[in-house]
This record gives C-alpha cells, structure tokens and sequence, in this order.
C-alpha cells in the first residue's frame, strides 16, 4: 500500500512557475512509475508526465519544454516544476504510482490545485 500527499500547489500569473511535490509513503517506491496527472473543470484527467524508476521520462505534447518531472528516491518524493505558466494550466493535479509491469496507476494522491490567472 503506498499513500501519496501532494504539495506546492497555488495561484501564480501566468509565466510564472510553481514546484509541486509529491511525498510517498512505504519502502518500496524507487519500484514504482510515478505520474503527474491534471483534471480542469469539465476535462478528462489526462497525464501530464511520467517518470520510471530508472529516471527515464515523458511528458504530454503540452507541456513539453515547461514542465520537468524528477524524483528523489531516498527522500521518497517525486516533483513536477512548472514554469512558463499558462491559463490554460489550470487544474487539480494529482500524484500516482504504479509498478511497471500493470498498465494502470493503482495509487492516487488527493490533489493539488494550480490555478493560473491571466
């Protein structure tokens, strides 16, 4: 079982950037894919960006360029830089983890919400 609780989320103008965090429990989480994913009002949830355990990584067409997805294994903790804010980055964004070999994330975080003002 892993709980994960998400943090550094805010309100920033856009341009701006933001460092979220997202501290895991167990002793197990360098095994674990670790994803940031984002739901805005009326959207689908979608990933924003994923990170294995062997730091290989990838991100949404969207945030390519702005967003960086990074994890430190001996504090547990996975972050997600957003810099170059945009309105249209607006969203609760969640925390989850996974092993490598199921398809989908079996762990969620309870979210964080960035809202971007123009």
């Amino acid at each position: 079982q892993v709980q994960l609780v998400e943090s550094g989320g805010g309100l920033v103008q856009a341009g701006g950037s933001l460092r979220l965090s997202c501290a895991a429990s167990g002793r197990t989480f360098s095994s674990y894919v670790m994803g940031w994913f984002r739901q805005a009002p009326g959207k689908e949830r979608e990933l924003v960006a994923a990170i294995t355990s062997g730091g290989s990584t990838n991100y949404a067409d969207s945030v390519k360029g702005r967003f960086t997805i990074s994890r430190d294994n001996a504090k547990n903790t996975v972050y997600l830089q957003l810099n170059s804010l945009k309105p249209e980055d607006t969203a609760v964004y969640f925390c989850a983890a996974k092993y490598p070999w199921i398809a989908g994330y079996n762990y969620w975080g309870q979210g964080t919400q960035v809202t971007v003002s123009s």
